[in-house]
């Protein structure tokens, strides 16, 4: 019990003073400061050095991803897809429906979300169950709005495929990297998403690009609430339910 007690005391030391030599203590305390710090082992980085290469890593990103967002080309088409759901949705009485696959599906249905809760009826269209059945949800006087950033999408191109086979003529929005592609030649309106490099250290993950069509996808939806006028009480009658229906229905008795 004795030589297991002990080897167990000299254990604990041995990692401890390990530790100890991890960190410069010669910071510590002003006096500290006038004694020779102890060495710290090759290819060390203290917390310190690790956290402040860390921030300027996320300047870095913040700022490649801020830039790309500010070289969005600001072109005819972003009035052109305005114009477009505008007459469908709101003249036509159909509706915005949005698809993308992978990531860029996921901005999809946000801006699909964004768009109903602001007035102007939208659904998102997965492009592979659209193969299954779900192509039914489509009208023939709705407006398509699509995301690819590589602007060649297999699944993407199928579902325009398949839409134009059951109502043809529906208007097409492509929102792209790749003015070239298929779709952009195919579209009613092509909004360019300036083709910017992914902050993704692989330059592979959908990263940048998918910030730049949030950004543009907001743009598109703000136009529309002005366009149509939308305000707090027609804000407050779609979202009833939490902080932002409050809010909403508080603005709104401020308006009248």
């Amino acid at each position: 019990v004795q030589i297991t007690i002990l080897f167990q005391i000299k254990s604990t030391s041995t990692v401890f003073s390990h530790r100890l030599q991890a960190y410069d203590y010669s910071t510590v305390t002003s006096e500290s400061k006038r004694c020779q710090a102890r060495p710290l082992p090759i290819g060390f980085m203290s917390p310190l050095s690790f956290a402040n290469q860390m921030k300027e890593q996320i300047r870095k990103v913040i700022a490649h991803e801020a830039a790309a967002v500010s070289d969005i080309p600001i072109e005819d088409d972003f009035i052109t897809a305005v114009a477009i759901i505008h007459k469908q949705v709101h003249e036509e009485k159909g509706k915005l429906v949005t698809s993308g696959m992978g990531k860029a599906g996921q901005i999809a249905a946000n801006i699909a979300t964004t768009f109903s809760s602001t007035g102007t009826p939208a659904v998102f269209l997965h492009p592979s169950e659209s193969q299954h059945g779900d192509l039914g949800i489509l009208q023939e006087h709705d407006a398509l709005l699509v995301l690819s950033n590589s602007g060649k999408t297999r699944e993407i191109i199928e579902l325009i495929e398949l839409a134009e086979n059951l109502h043809q003529g529906l208007p097409l929005i492509v929102i792209s990297s790749n003015p070239d592609g298929i779709l952009a030649k195919n579209a009613a309106a092509f909004i360019y998403t300036g083709n910017p490099k992914e902050v993704c250290p692989l330059g592979l993950s959908p990263t940048t690009s998918t910030t730049v069509m949030t950004v543009i996808g907001d743009a598109l939806l703000v136009s529309m609430m002005k366009k149509i006028g939308f305000n707090n009480e027609e804000y407050a009658k779609r979202h009833h339910g939490g902080y932002l229906g409050s809010k909403s229905r508080l603005q709104a008795e401020g308006e009248k």
